[in-house]
């Protein structure tokens, strides 16, 4: 059992105004133009971003999802995801505005760089 001490909490912080939609013929380009190349964007049967993360081990993988699931808490933005050992399958979109927002832009980088820091 954890020791409450051990336990970081997440305080609740108020959601941000709607995220605004980008079109989706503007999804690849914004992709390209926010270093964001090993996302691919599929627009059926509903517009999302999506990548999958290999670590060298379960651990690593974890720290990768708690470090996203802060950021997430604070950008109230969850992001769809899936875990097996050392892989985190991720898939993004904005269910206020059916489809692609700036927000999944966001937590994508941020997933790109946290990635890249747990690996180094």
């Amino acid at each position: 059992m954890l020791k409450r001490s051990a336990i970081q909490i997440v305080k609740n912080t108020p959601c941000r105004a709607m995220a605004t939609k980008i079109a989706e013929s503007a999804v690849p380009g914004a992709l390209k133009a926010n270093s964001l190349g090993a996302w691919s964007f599929t627009e059926q049967p509903r517009p999302i971003i999506q990548r999958k993360f290999e670590f060298d081990n379960f651990a690593q993988a974890w720290s990768f999802m708690n470090g996203v699931a802060v950021k997430s808490s604070e950008m109230c933005h969850h992001p769809e995801w899936f875990n097996v050992y050392n892989r985190v399958e991720v898939t993004l979109t904005t269910h206020d505005v059916s489809g692609i927002s700036e927000n999944d832009l966001e937590l994508a980088g941020f997933m790109d760089k946290l990635s890249a820091q747990i690996k180094s």
